[in-house]
């Protein structure tokens, strides 16, 4: 048999090469228009998407915009493509001074256009932070505070986003308004559960069926600390998106390029050409990684031990979106780091003790787990062993949300650098 870990990483590989824009863009395009093309857009996979426009795009038809996407996450540009669309670079997850800029640069863009044209908009997971516009009388500084408050509660992407958008002047449908009278034709790749177009990025370009009454009860549920001009604002309603309905989203179109199940199927029909039988548990789970990860381990043990629902040599697989509620730290303890899919499989490691015959790999798909240099991390049979013999307890590094400080010194986590696109989470695990 090929090494384990040799081929959970070829299926993650496939998974991610099932979303990357230029495979999937071609048959969304719609036909130019009589006036202009005016590309906008914002995520993780933005200078990808432009660079497939790029390609696709007839060479004698005007095209011209602006995209911002993640620091270190523009691909390098093919030989001989002409650059017709800017891209720049932003700060994720929290928002920086580059992103404001940018997404001032994109409302100053729409100033002007005319029914005749058309605005095409790409948008991916990761354009929440990246396309940061404040709310009239908010300012960077307080938008930012708020996203890290965000990050460390355990609130999950549709209740953080649902506050993007009523804290934003460009999100929640804003942008769309914005464009008025042009058409609008956005593509976007799914990183969400259930791929709600108005979750991914906070939903720019369509109508947000949430309110600010909303976005009051999420900050009360999590403890959110603002000031008091932001909660008087949500409670006047000052702040309101725009809802399904509206004349401004009058022939408009969404196109879905790239989702999670779709990178979950490529993975399973890889697995199934190796002589695995594939299970999708589902492309939807949310939840506390560690948590989500116990129930993984109790699957992945009842299949090695001949029980349960799924029939090994096998391979398990999810995707969604968890979450890690960061613990409040001892004194004295070194700051943990890592993200979802390095808690995750801690969590999976401490449920296996060290089961025979199984094996994992969970990574995010746009190459970065939370704010480290890795998209991931592997499990083996042997992992709580061979942390044992350097000293490493996993309960510990749980205690302070320290996944990278676990796998580490294991030679264990799963660096690929920015993959130039994003359908979230990716998790495997071999049963054999």
């Amino acid at each position: 048999m090929t090494d384990p870990q040799t081929m959970l990483r070829h299926l993650y590989d496939v998974a991610v090469q099932r979303a990357l824009p230029l495979h999937n863009t071609a048959a969304h395009l719609p036909t130019p228009p009589k006036g202009r093309t005016l590309v906008l857009g914002a995520g993780k996979a933005g200078g990808a998407m432009a660079q497939a426009v790029e390609a696709l795009w007839p060479l004698d038809a005007a095209l011209s915009g602006l995209v911002v996407t993640r620091y270190g996450h523009t691909p390098p540009r093919p030989a001989g493509l002409p650059e017709r669309v800017e891209v720049v670079e932003a700060a994720h997850p929290v928002p920086d001074a580059a992103g404001l800029q940018a997404a001032e640069r994109i409302l100053e863009l729409t100033q002007g256009l005319t029914a005749d044209d058309l605005v095409l908009c790409l948008i991916s997971g990761g354009g929440s932070s990246l396309l940061t516009l404040p709310a009239d009388g908010m300012d960077l500084q307080i938008k930012q505070d708020i996203n890290r408050q965000l990050l460390a509660s355990g609130a999950n992407i549709s209740e953080m986003n649902c506050l993007r958008k009523h804290l934003s002047r460009i999100k929640g449908g804003r942008l769309a308004a914005a464009c008025a009278p042009a058409r609008v034709v956005t593509l976007t790749i799914s990183d969400v559960p259930g791929d709600d177009p108005s979750i991914i990025a906070s939903g720019p370009t369509v109508p947000d069926a949430s309110t600010c009454a909303d976005a009051l009860a999420i900050l009360k549920r999590y403890a959110i600390s603002v000031p008091d001009s932001v909660l008087q604002a949500l409670q006047s309603g000052v702040w309101e998106t725009p809802k399904p309905g509206s004349p401004v989203f009058a022939g408009h179109s969404v196109h879905m390029i790239a989702t999670p199940q779709q990178s979950l199927e490529a993975a399973a029909a890889a697995a199934r050409a190796m002589g695995l039988n594939a299970y999708i548990l589902s492309d939807e789970i949310e939840g506390e990684s560690r948590e989500v990860a116990k129930v993984h381990a109790a699957l992945a043990r009842a299949a090695a031990k001949g029980l349960g629902p799924f029939t090994k040599p096998c391979v398990i697989l999810s995707g969604g979106e968890t979450t890690v509620t960061i613990k409040p730290q001892l004194a004295g303890t070194p700051r943990g780091r890592g993200g979802r899919a390095g808690e995750f499989c801690m969590g999976l490691a401490e449920a296996l003790q060290g089961q025979a015959g199984v094996w994992a790999l969970a990574a995010d798909t746009d190459g970065i787990d939370g704010i480290e240099d890795n998209a991931g991390a592997q499990v083996a049979p042997d992992t709580l062993s061979r942390a044992a013999a350097l000293g490493h307890k996993v309960a510990d590094h749980l205690q302070r949300n320290d996944a990278y400080g676990f796998f580490e010194p294991l030679g264990d986590l799963v660096i690929t650098g920015p993959t130039h696109t994003n359908v979230n989470d990716f998790r495997a695990i071999l049963v054999v």
